[in-house]
Protein backbone atom coordinates (compact mmCIF):
# COMPACT_ATOMS: atom_id res chain seq x y z
CA UNK A 1 0.00 0.00 0.00
CA UNK A 2 1.44 3.53 -1.08
CA UNK A 3 1.08 6.26 1.45
CA UNK A 4 -0.77 9.24 0.43
CA UNK A 5 1.30 12.70 0.41
CA UNK A 6 0.65 15.38 2.73
CA UNK A 7 -1.14 18.50 1.88
CA UNK A 8 0.45 21.76 1.77
CA UNK A 9 1.96 22.89 4.52
CA UNK A 10 -0.21 25.33 7.32
CA UNK A 11 1.04 28.63 8.11
CA UNK A 12 0.42 30.22 11.97
CA UNK A 13 -2.99 30.75 12.64
CA UNK A 14 -3.77 34.56 13.66
CA UNK A 15 -5.42 34.60 17.36
CA UNK A 16 -8.70 35.82 16.24
CA UNK A 17 -9.52 32.96 13.95
CA UNK A 18 -11.03 29.81 15.44
CA UNK A 19 -9.21 26.53 15.33
CA UNK A 20 -9.68 23.64 12.78
CA UNK A 21 -12.34 21.62 12.92
CA UNK A 22 -11.36 18.51 15.07
CA UNK A 23 -8.34 20.23 16.40
CA UNK A 24 -9.06 19.06 19.79
CA UNK A 25 -10.71 15.66 18.96
CA UNK A 26 -7.19 15.23 17.40
CA UNK A 27 -5.42 15.85 20.72
CA UNK A 28 -8.01 13.32 22.58
CA UNK A 29 -7.73 10.58 19.60
CA UNK A 30 -3.45 10.83 19.87
CA UNK A 31 -3.91 10.69 23.72
CA UNK A 32 -5.12 7.20 23.80
CA UNK A 33 -2.28 6.44 21.26
CA UNK A 34 0.21 7.57 23.58
CA UNK A 35 -1.24 6.32 26.33
CA UNK A 36 -1.44 2.60 24.65
CA UNK A 37 2.46 2.89 23.12
CA UNK A 38 3.76 3.14 26.15
CA UNK A 39 1.66 0.96 27.83
CA UNK A 40 2.35 -1.90 25.43
CA UNK A 41 6.25 -1.19 25.66
CA UNK A 42 6.45 -1.08 29.58
CA UNK A 43 4.24 -3.60 30.57
CA UNK A 44 6.92 -6.63 29.80
CA UNK A 45 9.05 -5.25 32.63
CA UNK A 46 6.32 -5.71 35.46
CA UNK A 47 6.09 -9.15 34.76
CA UNK A 48 9.58 -10.07 35.47
CA UNK A 49 8.54 -13.47 37.40
CA UNK A 50 6.06 -14.34 35.17
CA UNK A 51 7.96 -14.46 32.14
CA UNK A 52 10.94 -15.98 33.95
CA UNK A 53 9.12 -18.88 34.67
CA UNK A 54 7.81 -19.59 31.42
CA UNK A 55 10.57 -18.76 29.47
CA UNK A 56 13.80 -19.07 31.08
CA UNK A 57 16.32 -16.45 30.93
CA UNK A 58 19.03 -14.82 33.28
CA UNK A 59 18.44 -11.04 34.84
CA UNK A 60 20.87 -9.78 32.18
CA UNK A 61 18.77 -10.69 29.39
CA UNK A 62 15.52 -9.76 30.50
CA UNK A 63 17.37 -6.47 31.12
CA UNK A 64 17.76 -6.94 27.46
CA UNK A 65 14.41 -7.27 26.27
CA UNK A 66 13.82 -3.77 27.62
CA UNK A 67 17.21 -2.29 26.46
CA UNK A 68 16.87 -4.03 22.63
CA UNK A 69 13.84 -1.69 22.52
CA UNK A 70 15.57 1.50 23.73
CA UNK A 71 18.17 1.02 21.06
CA UNK A 72 16.34 0.12 17.60
CA UNK A 73 13.86 3.12 18.93
CA UNK A 74 16.47 5.95 18.89
CA UNK A 75 18.09 4.34 15.86
CA UNK A 76 15.05 4.54 14.00
CA UNK A 77 13.72 7.80 15.17
CA UNK A 78 15.27 10.24 12.91
CA UNK A 79 13.79 8.08 9.59
CA UNK A 80 10.71 7.53 11.13
CA UNK A 81 10.45 11.25 11.57
CA UNK A 82 11.48 11.74 7.86
CA UNK A 83 8.72 9.35 7.12
CA UNK A 84 6.07 10.47 8.94
CA UNK A 85 7.22 14.41 7.26
CA UNK A 86 7.20 12.82 3.95
CA UNK A 87 3.93 10.98 3.98
CA UNK A 88 -0.15 11.72 5.28
CA UNK A 89 0.86 11.66 9.21
CA UNK A 90 -2.52 10.29 10.23
CA UNK A 91 -2.28 7.45 8.10
CA UNK A 92 1.38 6.52 9.53
CA UNK A 93 -0.28 6.63 12.75
CA UNK A 94 -2.60 4.06 11.71
CA UNK A 95 0.06 2.11 10.42
CA UNK A 96 2.06 2.05 13.37
CA UNK A 97 -0.80 1.73 16.02
CA UNK A 98 -2.06 -1.20 13.57
CA UNK A 99 1.35 -2.76 13.74
CA UNK A 100 2.62 -2.23 16.95
CA UNK A 101 -0.48 -4.60 18.35
CA UNK A 102 -0.11 -6.81 16.05
CA UNK A 103 2.92 -7.65 17.30
CA UNK A 104 2.08 -7.08 20.94
CA UNK A 105 -0.70 -10.02 20.21
CA UNK A 106 2.12 -12.27 18.53
CA UNK A 107 4.34 -11.94 21.74
CA UNK A 108 1.93 -14.08 23.50
CA UNK A 109 3.07 -17.17 21.36
CA UNK A 110 6.93 -17.03 21.46
CA UNK A 111 8.42 -20.15 23.25
CA UNK A 112 11.77 -18.92 23.38
CA UNK A 113 13.92 -16.12 24.31
CA UNK A 114 15.36 -15.47 21.11
CA UNK A 115 11.67 -15.60 19.33
CA UNK A 116 10.86 -12.80 22.72
CA UNK A 117 14.35 -10.72 21.62
CA UNK A 118 13.33 -10.58 18.40
CA UNK A 119 9.39 -9.34 18.60
CA UNK A 120 10.74 -6.97 21.13
CA UNK A 121 12.97 -5.38 18.64
CA UNK A 122 10.03 -5.48 16.09
CA UNK A 123 7.91 -3.68 18.45
CA UNK A 124 10.08 -1.03 18.72
CA UNK A 125 10.22 -0.67 14.78
CA UNK A 126 6.87 -0.59 14.56
CA UNK A 127 6.10 1.91 17.08
CA UNK A 128 9.33 4.23 16.37
CA UNK A 129 7.35 6.66 13.72
CA UNK A 130 4.50 7.37 16.13
CA UNK A 131 5.27 10.00 18.18
CA UNK A 132 7.00 12.35 15.79
CA UNK A 133 4.14 11.72 13.12
CA UNK A 134 1.45 12.57 16.48
CA UNK A 135 3.30 15.61 17.72
CA UNK A 136 4.01 16.60 14.22
CA UNK A 137 -0.19 16.31 13.58
CA UNK A 138 -0.80 18.27 16.66
CA UNK A 139 0.96 21.27 16.04
CA UNK A 140 -0.47 21.20 12.49
CA UNK A 141 -4.24 21.78 14.02
CA UNK A 142 -2.96 23.90 16.53
CA UNK A 143 -1.08 26.95 15.06
CA UNK A 144 -2.32 29.34 17.46
CA UNK A 145 -2.54 30.06 20.89
CA UNK A 146 -3.19 26.42 21.93
CA UNK A 147 -0.28 24.98 20.59
CA UNK A 148 1.50 24.45 24.25
CA UNK A 149 -1.01 22.72 25.73
CA UNK A 150 -2.32 20.55 22.91
CA UNK A 151 1.41 19.13 23.09
CA UNK A 152 1.31 19.12 26.73
CA UNK A 153 -1.82 17.34 26.56
CA UNK A 154 -0.64 14.63 24.11
CA UNK A 155 2.16 13.56 25.92
CA UNK A 156 0.51 13.25 29.16
CA UNK A 157 -0.69 10.17 27.25
CA UNK A 158 2.72 8.87 27.54
CA UNK A 159 2.82 9.42 31.04
CA UNK A 160 -0.24 7.89 31.84
CA UNK A 161 0.25 4.86 29.78
CA UNK A 162 3.52 4.58 31.86
CA UNK A 163 1.84 4.76 35.01
CA UNK A 164 -0.74 1.86 33.71
CA UNK A 165 1.95 -0.37 32.65
CA UNK A 166 1.38 -2.07 36.33
CA UNK A 167 -1.52 -3.41 35.09
CA UNK A 168 0.56 -6.23 33.49
CA UNK A 169 2.22 -7.90 36.36
CA UNK A 170 -1.56 -7.54 38.34
CA UNK A 171 -2.82 -9.75 35.09
CA UNK A 172 0.03 -11.82 35.10
CA UNK A 173 -0.49 -13.09 38.64
CA UNK A 174 -4.17 -14.10 37.51
CA UNK A 175 -4.79 -14.77 34.22
CA UNK A 176 -0.99 -14.54 32.61
CA UNK A 177 1.20 -12.75 31.03
CA UNK A 178 0.19 -13.84 27.80
CA UNK A 179 -3.66 -13.11 28.67
CA UNK A 180 -2.13 -9.65 29.49
CA UNK A 181 -0.30 -8.79 25.91
CA UNK A 182 -3.67 -10.37 24.07
CA UNK A 183 -5.38 -8.39 25.48
CA UNK A 184 -4.12 -4.87 25.20
CA UNK A 185 -2.43 -6.16 21.63
CA UNK A 186 -6.31 -6.95 20.42
CA UNK A 187 -7.05 -3.25 22.40
CA UNK A 188 -4.72 -1.37 20.55
CA UNK A 189 -5.74 -3.48 17.21
CA UNK A 190 -9.50 -2.24 17.21
CA UNK A 191 -8.28 1.13 18.69
CA UNK A 192 -6.70 1.33 15.06
CA UNK A 193 -9.76 0.81 13.41
CA UNK A 194 -11.33 4.03 15.03
CA UNK A 195 -8.16 5.97 14.14
CA UNK A 196 -8.40 4.95 10.62
CA UNK A 197 -12.22 5.85 10.77
CA UNK A 198 -11.61 9.85 12.68
CA UNK A 199 -8.05 10.78 12.34
CA UNK A 200 -7.15 13.49 9.68
CA UNK A 201 -4.49 15.35 8.79
CA UNK A 202 -5.85 18.92 8.56
CA UNK A 203 -8.23 19.53 6.15
CA UNK A 204 -6.77 21.03 2.64
CA UNK A 205 -9.25 24.05 3.19
CA UNK A 206 -8.02 25.21 6.31
CA UNK A 207 -3.86 24.71 4.87
CA UNK A 208 -2.37 27.38 3.31
CA UNK A 209 0.61 26.82 0.95
CA UNK A 210 3.79 28.72 1.83
CA UNK A 211 4.36 32.46 0.60
CA UNK A 212 5.44 32.62 -3.05
CA UNK A 213 3.72 29.69 -3.87
CA UNK A 214 1.34 26.92 -4.46
CA UNK A 215 2.87 24.12 -3.15
CA UNK A 216 5.55 23.21 -0.41
CA UNK A 217 8.88 22.16 -1.51
CA UNK A 218 9.25 18.33 -1.81
CA UNK A 219 10.34 16.91 1.37
CA UNK A 220 13.57 15.15 0.97
CA UNK A 221 16.19 13.26 3.21
CA UNK A 222 19.17 14.85 2.74
CA UNK A 223 18.06 18.36 2.53
CA UNK A 224 16.15 17.71 5.76
CA UNK A 225 19.53 16.79 7.95
CA UNK A 226 21.37 19.60 6.02
CA UNK A 227 18.50 22.28 6.96
CA UNK A 228 18.81 21.03 10.48
CA UNK A 229 22.50 20.29 11.35
CA UNK A 230 22.87 23.84 9.74
CA UNK A 231 20.87 25.45 11.87
CA UNK A 232 22.58 26.62 14.89
CA UNK A 233 19.15 27.12 16.93
CA UNK A 234 18.63 23.56 16.37
CA UNK A 235 21.89 21.92 17.26
CA UNK A 236 21.77 23.83 21.04
CA UNK A 237 18.24 22.21 21.35
CA UNK A 238 19.89 18.35 20.45
CA UNK A 239 22.17 19.33 23.34
CA UNK A 240 19.61 20.79 25.11
CA UNK A 241 17.52 17.33 25.01
CA UNK A 242 20.44 15.33 25.70
CA UNK A 243 20.95 17.20 28.87
CA UNK A 244 17.50 16.81 30.10
CA UNK A 245 17.66 13.18 28.54
CA UNK A 246 19.97 12.35 30.83
CA UNK A 247 18.70 13.71 33.76
CA UNK A 248 15.02 12.00 32.80
CA UNK A 249 16.54 8.70 32.55
CA UNK A 250 18.95 8.45 35.72
CA UNK A 251 15.96 9.90 37.77
CA UNK A 252 14.48 7.63 36.24
CA UNK A 253 15.98 4.41 36.40
CA UNK A 254 18.02 5.42 40.08
CA UNK A 255 15.59 7.32 42.07
CA UNK A 256 13.70 4.33 43.28
CA UNK A 257 16.94 2.29 44.17
CA UNK A 258 17.58 5.66 46.13
CA UNK A 259 14.42 5.96 48.16
CA UNK A 260 14.71 1.93 49.06
CA UNK A 261 18.02 2.73 50.48
CA UNK A 262 17.81 6.08 51.76
CA UNK A 263 15.07 5.46 53.89
CA UNK A 264 14.63 1.92 54.32
CA UNK A 265 11.62 0.71 52.94
CA UNK A 266 11.02 -1.97 50.78
CA UNK A 267 11.46 -2.08 47.08
CA UNK A 268 7.39 -2.36 46.29
CA UNK A 269 7.11 0.43 48.42
CA UNK A 270 9.72 2.67 46.43
CA UNK A 271 8.87 1.87 43.50
CA UNK A 272 5.06 2.30 43.83
CA UNK A 273 6.09 5.87 45.48
CA UNK A 274 8.39 6.60 42.87
CA UNK A 275 6.28 6.11 39.71
CA UNK A 276 2.76 7.49 41.31
CA UNK A 277 4.31 10.99 42.62
CA UNK A 278 6.35 11.83 39.66
CA UNK A 279 4.14 10.48 36.94
CA UNK A 280 1.26 12.47 38.49
CA UNK A 281 3.59 15.59 38.91
CA UNK A 282 4.59 15.28 35.17
CA UNK A 283 0.91 14.96 34.20
CA UNK A 284 0.01 18.31 35.87
CA UNK A 285 3.29 19.94 34.79
CA UNK A 286 2.60 19.23 31.11
CA UNK A 287 -0.89 20.56 31.13
CA UNK A 288 0.12 23.37 33.68
CA UNK A 289 3.08 24.33 31.19
CA UNK A 290 0.96 24.43 28.30
CA UNK A 291 -1.92 26.74 29.42
CA UNK A 292 0.96 29.39 30.83
CA UNK A 293 3.11 29.03 28.17
CA UNK A 294 -0.19 29.81 25.46
CA UNK A 295 -1.45 32.47 27.33
CA UNK A 296 1.72 34.24 27.63
CA UNK A 297 2.20 33.90 23.88
CA UNK A 298 -0.76 35.81 23.45
CA UNK A 299 1.94 38.63 23.91
CA UNK A 300 5.04 37.43 23.96
CA UNK A 301 5.73 34.55 22.09
CA UNK A 302 9.28 33.83 24.09
CA UNK A 303 6.27 32.86 26.99
CA UNK A 304 6.89 29.55 25.49
CA UNK A 305 10.91 29.66 26.25
CA UNK A 306 10.90 31.62 29.67
CA UNK A 307 7.64 29.04 31.27
CA UNK A 308 10.70 25.66 30.89
CA UNK A 309 13.33 27.80 32.20
CA UNK A 310 11.72 28.79 34.85
CA UNK A 311 10.64 25.27 35.60
CA UNK A 312 13.85 23.75 34.98
CA UNK A 313 14.99 26.53 37.59
CA UNK A 314 12.41 25.32 40.15
CA UNK A 315 13.51 21.65 39.48
CA UNK A 316 16.89 22.16 39.73
CA UNK A 317 16.62 23.24 43.98
CA UNK A 318 14.27 20.13 44.13
CA UNK A 319 16.41 17.38 43.21
CA UNK A 320 18.82 18.45 45.63
CA UNK A 321 15.59 19.11 48.59
CA UNK A 322 14.88 15.20 47.79
CA UNK A 323 18.77 14.02 48.12
CA UNK A 324 19.05 15.93 51.62
CA UNK A 325 15.65 15.13 52.73
CA UNK A 326 15.50 13.73 56.47
CA UNK A 327 12.29 12.07 56.05
CA UNK A 328 10.65 10.25 53.11
CA UNK A 329 7.18 12.64 52.59
CA UNK A 330 9.83 15.50 52.47
CA UNK A 331 11.59 13.41 49.40
CA UNK A 332 8.78 13.10 47.77
CA UNK A 333 7.67 16.91 47.31
CA UNK A 334 10.74 17.50 46.46
CA UNK A 335 10.24 14.53 43.66
CA UNK A 336 6.19 16.29 43.16
CA UNK A 337 8.17 19.88 42.60
CA UNK A 338 10.78 18.28 40.60
CA UNK A 339 7.86 16.67 38.08
CA UNK A 340 5.99 19.36 37.62
CA UNK A 341 9.02 21.86 36.83
CA UNK A 342 10.78 19.29 34.54
CA UNK A 343 7.51 19.01 32.51
CA UNK A 344 7.01 21.85 32.09
CA UNK A 345 9.75 21.48 29.19
CA UNK A 346 8.33 18.96 27.41
CA UNK A 347 5.17 20.69 27.13
CA UNK A 348 6.95 23.02 25.30
CA UNK A 349 9.50 21.11 23.23
CA UNK A 350 7.65 21.30 20.05
CA UNK A 351 6.12 24.50 20.07
CA UNK A 352 10.10 25.65 20.24
CA UNK A 353 10.87 23.65 17.32
CA UNK A 354 8.50 25.06 15.65
CA UNK A 355 10.08 28.66 15.93
CA UNK A 356 13.56 27.12 15.17
CA UNK A 357 12.77 24.51 12.55
CA UNK A 358 11.69 24.39 8.49
CA UNK A 359 8.10 23.68 8.83
CA UNK A 360 8.30 20.38 6.56
CA UNK A 361 11.17 18.70 8.93
CA UNK A 362 9.22 19.11 12.18
CA UNK A 363 8.58 15.91 12.84
CA UNK A 364 12.29 15.30 11.45
CA UNK A 365 13.56 17.22 14.06
CA UNK A 366 11.51 15.82 16.85
CA UNK A 367 13.12 11.91 15.50
CA UNK A 368 16.30 13.42 15.35
CA UNK A 369 16.41 14.80 18.95
CA UNK A 370 15.03 11.11 20.24
CA UNK A 371 17.55 9.65 18.98
CA UNK A 372 19.88 11.48 20.95
CA UNK A 373 17.55 11.30 24.19
CA UNK A 374 17.91 7.28 23.99
CA UNK A 375 21.40 6.96 23.42
CA UNK A 376 22.52 9.26 26.44
CA UNK A 377 20.23 8.17 28.30
CA UNK A 378 21.52 4.95 28.28
CA UNK A 379 24.94 6.26 28.62
CA UNK A 380 23.86 8.16 31.95
CA UNK A 381 21.61 4.46 33.39
CA UNK A 382 25.09 3.04 32.33
CA UNK A 383 27.59 5.61 34.28
CA UNK A 384 25.19 5.60 37.66
CA UNK A 385 25.38 1.80 37.56
CA UNK A 386 29.23 2.04 37.47
CA UNK A 387 29.29 4.74 40.11
CA UNK A 388 27.47 2.41 42.33
CA UNK A 389 30.00 -0.61 41.01
CA UNK A 390 32.67 2.48 42.51
CA UNK A 391 31.04 2.49 45.69
CA UNK A 392 29.85 5.82 45.07
CA UNK A 393 26.74 7.45 46.98
CA UNK A 394 24.07 7.30 44.37
CA UNK A 395 23.17 10.85 45.62
CA UNK A 396 25.76 12.00 43.50
CA UNK A 397 23.78 11.33 40.83
CA UNK A 398 21.13 13.03 41.52
CA UNK A 399 23.30 16.29 42.29
CA UNK A 400 24.66 15.77 39.04
CA UNK A 401 21.39 16.27 37.82
CA UNK A 402 20.11 19.01 39.78
CA UNK A 403 22.90 21.01 38.10
CA UNK A 404 22.38 19.69 34.31
CA UNK A 405 18.67 21.79 34.74
CA UNK A 406 20.38 24.92 35.07
CA UNK A 407 22.51 23.47 32.47
CA UNK A 408 19.75 23.16 30.36
CA UNK A 409 17.71 26.51 31.34
CA UNK A 410 20.77 28.52 30.07
CA UNK A 411 20.55 26.22 26.90
CA UNK A 412 17.27 27.81 26.16
CA UNK A 413 18.56 31.06 27.03
CA UNK A 414 21.03 30.84 24.25
CA UNK A 415 17.67 29.68 22.04
CA UNK A 416 16.32 33.04 22.73
CA UNK A 417 19.50 34.86 21.92
CA UNK A 418 19.72 33.04 18.35
CA UNK A 419 15.99 33.67 18.00
CA UNK A 420 16.69 37.68 18.63
CA UNK A 421 19.21 37.37 16.33
CA UNK A 422 17.79 35.52 13.23
CA UNK A 423 14.36 37.76 13.76
CA UNK A 424 12.88 34.29 14.50
CA UNK A 425 10.46 35.72 17.18
CA UNK A 426 7.59 38.09 16.08
CA UNK A 427 7.35 41.50 18.30
CA UNK A 428 5.27 41.45 21.78
CA UNK A 429 1.71 42.17 20.91
CA UNK A 430 -1.24 43.68 22.26
CA UNK A 431 -3.57 40.45 23.86
CA UNK A 432 -6.02 39.59 22.04
CA UNK A 433 -9.38 39.78 23.01
CA UNK A 434 -10.85 36.64 21.21
CA UNK A 435 -8.36 33.80 21.35
CA UNK A 436 -8.66 30.52 19.10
Amino acid sequence: MTLPRRPPLPLPLPATLKLPPKAWLVVGLLWVTGCLNYLDRLMITTMRGSIKEAIPMTEAQFGLLTSVVLVVYGMGSPFAGYFADRFNRSRVIFGTVFLWSVVTWLTTYVRTYDQLLALRALLAVSQVACVPAAVALVVDYHRGTTRSLASGILLSGAMAGAGLSGLGGWLAEGPGWAYALKAFGLIGIGYSLVLLLLLRDPPVAEVTAVPGGTDSPPVRLGEAFRSLFTNRGYLVMLLYNCVLGIVGWSMIGWMPTYIKEQFNVSQGTAGMSTTIYLNSAALFGLVLGGIWADRWSRTDERGRIFVPMIGLCLAAPAVLLLTNAPTLNLAMAGLVIYGLGRYFADANMMPILCLLVDARYRATSWGISSFFSAIVGGIGIYAGGILRDAHIDISRIFQFAAGNLLVSAFLLFLVLKRLQKTGGLPPPRVAQTTGA
